[in-house]
């Protein structure tokens, strides 16, 4: 079953004494099975976004005390700052990461809101998935009238708290109120100006958010607003969905900013609402001069982003992950007002295992590596690894290709197969270390008790199952070397003939991973006692070696034709 992961993004109203900041947010790391990913204190806003990640239980507790920590330190009858806010932590929303629903998450939250206002004596509301009626999901309408208006809310019966206490009274005085929610990832996100007026930072807001503007009448600022029969003021909707927006002036920047929350990326991504902020700003006479990301993003947007302004330049797709994220960097100019770290602000880097591989070492250092006095790794990860050069010269051909002058129009042509060539890399250098993780499983299982039946029984059961799965690895070496020889043929016939050669080597080196990751498939199956499973996997094995060679003498024999 796979394991249940939510994210947890609580917004405290601290963002200047960075003592309190991180007293509140190191209060998650005493709890078994949380990782604290970012602390994100903004001085303007005087508001902090803090991420932390984990299993739902343990989340809730993490959250629960940060609650109480920020509810201990920060008085909010003392608070100013840009940003709208009602309590000292203002939202608590919960994320579904993997295995689990929102609707499951829904429920944490539920559990979380309880207890805050039981044990806490601080009144709440449920938003968005959380949301117990329908006027509460938008988090606008359970913030409305901010810190300041809350005695009056709190002793409105339409506004009556989902949790804690009904009455204000001089606790709530000092910890105002939180909005609890679930929902889908969301991205706070904040886009500069060449202006310090927040009136027209607001213009462009009112253009592109969801929720648009107000329709008025003659001045559409200051006009008399037109109401509907049932007098609800009419609005002129904004360009994109899933958006919503505000601007304000930024005093430790100097400028304006229009802030967006971007509820849900899969409907308008980050660039999208970039792009068409450009186009807005323009029209009214700004200039955007760069973007913000608060707190951490997805690698899929930051991906989706480097995607996005490569075809608009019409150059190839099929470059590295670090490539792209650069391409994204600086087309969205995220690091305009300060430097952009990827490995802290994009959440899978966070999350990464940190145990060390051996695609990440050096070349000298995998070199040294494998001649060390180890059996690991051996013949199977060096032949992935010769197979993920050998897709990689064939990858560079189609680059190289795709941004010729004169071929601009097939670029998109070379850049599929770039791409290709670049999913075939990255499963071969996963293989690299899977090679050797499959290799140790094997000695782990000889590892393992024998001194009585039970023991014996589960030993011979370990080791059968790990040699299996070291016969599988050099197999998918195999199949996706074979398959990955597509790219350099294509390159060695429609690619820049000046790089034949290179393409000819990418045959030769998926050759030779093909062939040495065969050694490996048939060294292993002698020992599987299962000879049918063993059986069929050499078959298959020798099917794959049969076609390499038949592609090799082909590709040879048409460079040496050429040449």
């Amino acid at each position: 079953m796979k394991k249940q992961l939510i994210e947890c993004v609580p917004n405290i109203s601290e963002g200047r004494d960075i003592v309190k900041i991180n007293t509140i947010a190191k209060v998650v790391e005493t709890i078994e099975g949380v990782k604290l990913l970012d602390i994100d204190p903004g001085n303007a806003t005087n508001r902090t976004v803090i991420t932390f990640v984990g299993e739902p239980k343990s989340v809730i507790e993490a959250a629960f005390q940060l609650i109480k920590k920020a509810s201990e330190l920060i008085d909010m009858s003392k608070h100013t700052g840009e940003h709208p806010r009602f309590g000292a932590t203002d939202v608590c929303p919960l994320v579904p990461i993997s295995g689990i629903t929102l609707e499951e998450t829904a429920v944490f939250a539920h559990q979380l809101g309880e207890r805050v206002g039981k044990e806490l004596g601080i009144p709440g509301y449920f938003y968005e998935n959380a949301a117990k009626e329908e006027k509460r999901k938008n988090l606008a309408s359970c913030r409305s009238g901010e810190y300041e208006g809350l005695k009056e809310k709190l002793a409105n019966p339409a506004w009556k708290p989902d949790f804690g206490p009904t009455k204000y009274n001089s606790t709530i005085a000092k910890t105002g109120c939180t909005a609890i929610s679930a929902r889908d990832f969301l991205i706070a996100y904040n886009v500069n100006l060449n202006t310090t007026s927040t009136r027209r930072a607001n213009a462009i807001a009112f253009d592109i958010r969801e929720a648009g503007r107000v329709k008025r009448e003659g001045n559409p600022s200051t006009g008399k607003k037109i109401l509907d029969s049932k007098g609800i003021p009419v609005r002129i909707p904004g360009k994109l969905k899933a958006v919503k927006g505000i601007g304000w002036f930024i005093e430790e920047y100097g400028i304006a900013q229009i802030s967006y929350n971007l509820t849900n990326i899969t409907i308008t991504s980050m660039h999208i609402a970039f792009n068409e902020t450009v186009k807005c700003a323009t029209e009214r006479g700004l200039r955007v001069t760069g973007s913000e990301l608060i707190g951490l993003i997805p690698l899929k947007a930051m991906l989706d982003a480097g995607d996005y302004f490569l075809r608009k330049q019409e150059r190839s797709l099929g470059i590295s992950e670090e490539e792209k994220i650069k391409i994204a960097v600086k087309s969205l100019g995220l690091d305009d007002l300060k430097p952009f770290n990827p490995k802290e602000k994009i959440i899978e880097y966070l999350l990464e295992d940190s145990t060390k591989k051996l695609v990440d070492l050096t070349i000298s250092g995998f070199a040294e590596e494998t001649a060390s006095e180890t059996m690991a790794p051996g013949g199977g990860s060096i032949a992935a690894y010769v197979g993920a050069l050998g897709v990689s010269l064939g990858t560079m051909v189609a680059n190289l290709s795709a941004h010729k002058a004169g071929w601009d129009a097939k670029w998109e042509f070379y850049s599929d197969w770039a791409e290709k060539g670049q999913v075939y890399k990255n499963k071969l250098l996963f293989l690299v270390d899977e090679d050797t993780n499959a290799f140790n499983k094997i000695i782990e299982g000889f590892r393992m008790p024998k001194s009585t039946p039970e023991e014996i029984t589960t030993r011979k059961e370990a080791v059968e199952n790990a040699t299996k799965y070291a016969t599988e690895i050099p197999y998918q070496v195999m199949e996706t070397a074979y398959n990955s020889m597509e790219v350099m043929y294509a390159m060695i016939k429609d690619g820049l003939q000046s790089s034949l050669s290179d393409a000819g080597v990418g045959i030769l080196c998926a050759k030779t991973a093909v062939v040495g990751a065969y050694f490996n498939v048939r060294i292993n199956a002698k020992d599987i006692k299962d000879r049918v499973f063993a059986d069929t996997i050499l078959a298959k094995s020798k099917d794959i070696f049969d076609k390499t060679m038949i592609v090799e003498k082909e590709v040879m024999d048409y460079i040496d034709g050429k040449m």
